[in-house]
Order: C-alpha cells, then structure tokens, then sequence
C-alpha cells in the first residue's frame, strides 16, 4: 500500500556511506515550544507521553489549527481534520502495535508518513524524531511533521495516489514532494511571524532545521523522473522558502509547467565515480577563467570595461581587505586571493567542489558591483554578491556546453550558505546577511532571476 513517507533520514544516511556512519550534524538544544502553551493537544495513539511525543503533539495541534484558518482562505472550503489520527511507534519494541498501512511496527523504522489511505500520519519516536531534535534541533521536528500534514492537505486538493497513478506527469512525485516542503515553509511563517499560540522557532533554530532538509535530499545522481525522487537539498529548501515568503496559495498552485527542479541524474561514468566533484586544483583552473569570463561579459554589456581580476593563489586566509574568509576580493589591486593551503582545501573536502566555487564566485561579484560603481561595502553589497553569484550558477546551469554544473552541486552551495557566512560579507569583511536562511534566499533569487535582480 502506497503511503507518503518523508525520507528515511537514518537508513538512508547509514546506507549512504557505511554502516558506521552518523547522521551529520551537531547537537541541537534550541527550544521551539512556549514556555505558556497550553497542555491541551491532539490525541496521540500509542503515545508513551514523552517528551518528543508531546513536542509532536504540540506541533500538530498549532498545525492543525492553521489549517483550519489557511485551508478555507486558500480553497474556499473548510478543513477536514485527519480522520485517521496520529500514531507513535516505538520501534525498538518488538511487540509494538503497528500503525495503520503497515504490517508491523519495524516499518516505520527512521521514518514519518502520511497514509491516504487511512488519512493517518504515523512516526518512529525511537529512532526518527529523537535523532532530528538531537542533531537539528526541535524545529526540525516541526518540520518534518509539517511536511507530512502537507501531504494531508493535497489528499484534501485531490492529489491522491489514484490521481497520480492516472496522471504521472502531471503529479510526479518530485512535484508532490516539494509542494508540501512548500505548505512546511508557510506554515513555519506562520510560527516566526508570532502567529503561533504554542511555538516559537527563531532565525537560528530555522537555520538548523533546514539542516534536516539537507540529509532528507536523494541520493545525489537521482534522476527527477525516479517515481521515489523527493528533490535535492536546493529544490527542498527553495519549495520551503517559497511556501516561506509567499504563503499557501503559492504552494497550492505550483505544477511542473511553474516548477524548475535542479536535480539532474549523473551522465558520465567519471561524474558518478568521483561524486560529481573535481580535485582542488582542477576546480580552481576551472572556475575562474569562467567566472573571469562570464562578468567580464556583463560588464561589457554595460560599457564598462573589466580589469581581469588575477587570481592569486594564498597560504593563508587573505587579509587584504578585512577578514573575508578563505577567499578575498583586494579593492587596492583588483586581485581575488584564493587560500590555497588550509580553510578552503579542507572545506572543499567536506563540503565538495560548488562550494568552494560559490565562495569565488560571491569575491568576482564584488569585483563585478566596484566596476558597476556599486557599493561594495554595506550589507546591500553583501546581498548582491550573493544574488550575483546565483546568477553566474544559474547561466551555468542553463548551459549546454563546457564548464558545466554536477549532479550535487547546487546542493553545496546551499550547504556552504546555510553552515558559513564567508559568502555574505562585504568587501571589508563585514556586513554580512543573516541568517542563512536568508542568505540562501538571496542566491536563489540570483539563480532563478539573473543578474537584474541583483541590481545590474
């Protein structure tokens, strides 16, 4: 039986890179849940009245009630509550009572669903929500069981699995999944705007749940067309923040003619061997005659003319204007300085190669705002290198020939945003947008709408 499941954040995380693997992320103690909200939830069946059950709990009690207000403004009809309810399952108990569409409790291991079947939502409190408020913080409960609500709610727009069994092309599930990313997202407005009667989720706590987001990305190489695709980590964020920035009937009417999805499957045999990721040095010898080249041409259309920043290699972090992290736009002598030895080796490593290159492409755009006669000191400045940057990635992306983007890539750009805010200061060093929610934000903005959004 066919059941909507959020990824499975432990498995897949395990199975991706060995059994011996943890979940990435750091301890998260951020609290989400108002110290007066009241004690009065939604039933939970099998509950053990826990704390992460009644953070659940809680959570979908405030869900619930914005849907009541949010589903009758945006479809003129009223909210029919789940008429199924809501499960927890201990599945570390052999002898648990599984939950509806399932034959046993081990099948909700590392998982939360929504059923359409039953119009249930069912989670593992043992090894699922645990494990995300640990390493995410208590945000990222609320929104994932936001995103299996989502779900409930296209069940109600008629999105049902008989209506993507009919019409594949027209609700594939990679549609499927970033609209409720999408209802997330207005949702957790909801709560940071001071709307919520029982939660609290700030800047910082959105930051780390998005982190959530990340791990529950696909495998990267996964083709959109695979039946199971759920989106990469840029496609989960982008549908959140739009559900973020413009509410419900945005979310409500996204389709596959409106929606631009980023994943892209592997197609070379050398991509898929090194993960779509190029050596250090390689990378460097890539991207910066292209990003030389691609605002040298912006410039050019604007009658100005381009000095070629020299990229100069660093053993250090640079420190010619300010503390800009491992990479450097130098006002005095239009160099971009490039540490070569230590921070952006070891970030390149981590994180993978885009990273890196977002980091260089935000320095070539502060080069690109001095020729423009921008600011390139301010926050103003720090915003339009980054939509700059996205910009360049986007033209890219859209490229049918040469220096081009890797299945993931987009992926590291966002991870690099959200974790460091190197690519979010100014000139000096300073100035830098936050959070990263927003940085992230600014970029996308760049990729999707190019170099005019960014004010050029």
């Amino acid at each position: 039986m066919r059941h909507r499941s959020i990824a499975l954040i432990v498995a897949t995380a395990l199975l991706a890179v060995g059994c011996t693997a943890e979940i990435p992320g750091r301890p998260r103690a951020a609290k989400v849940v108002k110290k007066e909200a009241s004690t009065e939830t939604i039933q939970v069946r099998g509950s053990d009245n826990g704390p992460i059950d009644k953070l659940a709990a809680t959570a979908l009690t405030d869900i619930d009630e914005f849907w009541k207000d949010s589903f009758q403004k945006t479809f003129n009809k009223p909210w029919k509550p789940l008429t199924g309810g809501y499960f927890s399952v201990d599945t570390s108990d052999a002898t648990a009572k599984p939950p509806p569409c399932t034959q046993k409790a081990a099948d909700v291991e590392g998982n939360a669903f929504y059923c359409p079947a039953a119009d249930a939502i069912a989670w593992d409190r043992a090894s699922l929500l645990p494990v995300l408020q640990d390493r995410f913080g208590e945000a990222a409960v609320v929104v994932v069981l936001a995103h299996e609500v989502g779900h409930a709610v296209q069940n109600r727009m008629g999105i049902t699995p008989e209506a993507e069994r009919r019409e594949p092309e027209r609700f594939p599930t990679i549609l499927t999944e970033a609209q409720a990313d999408c209802f997330a997202g207005a949702f957790v407005r909801n709560v940071t705007d001071g709307r919520s009667q029982r939660l609290d989720i700030n800047a910082d706590s959105l930051d780390k749940a998005l982190g959530a987001l990340i791990t529950f990305r696909d495998p990267v190489g996964t083709s959109p067309e695979d039946e199971q695709a759920h989106g990469s980590a840029f496609d989960r964020v982008a549908a959140f923040q739009d559900g973020f920035e413009q509410g419900t009937k945005f979310c409500a009417a996204m389709t596959v003619q409106n929606r631009t999805f980023t994943q892209r499957a592997f197609t070379t045999v050398k991509d898929r061997a090194n993960g779509g990721n190029l050596p250090f040095s390689e990378m460097l010898e890539s991207v910066t005659p292209d990003l030389d080249g691609y605002f040298k041409g912006l410039a050019t259309a604007a009658g100005k003319q381009w000095p070629s920043p020299r990229a100069e290699a660093s053993q250090t972090e640079p420190t010619c204007s300010g503390d800009q992290g491992p990479v450097a736009y130098c006002p005095s002598d239009k160099t971009i300085k490039i540490d070569t030895k230590e921070d952006l080796p070891a970030l390149h490593k981590e994180l993978g190669d885009y990273a890196t290159g977002t980091l260089i492409a935000t320095r070539y755009a502060m080069a690109e705002l001095a020729v423009m006669g921008k600011p390139t000191e301010g926050e103003e400045a720090s915003a339009a290198a980054l939509c700059l940057a996205g910009a360049y990635t986007g033209a890219v992306f859209a490229r049918e020939g040469g220096f081009g983007l890797s299945p993931g890539d987009f992926d590291e750009a966002v991870t690099v945003l959200l974790q460091f805010d190197y690519a979010a200061r100014d000139s000096k060093g300073e100035n830098p947008v936050d959070p990263g929610f927003a940085r992230v934000a600014r970029f996308r903005e760049g990729v999707f709408e190019g170099p005019k959004k960014c004010g050029l």
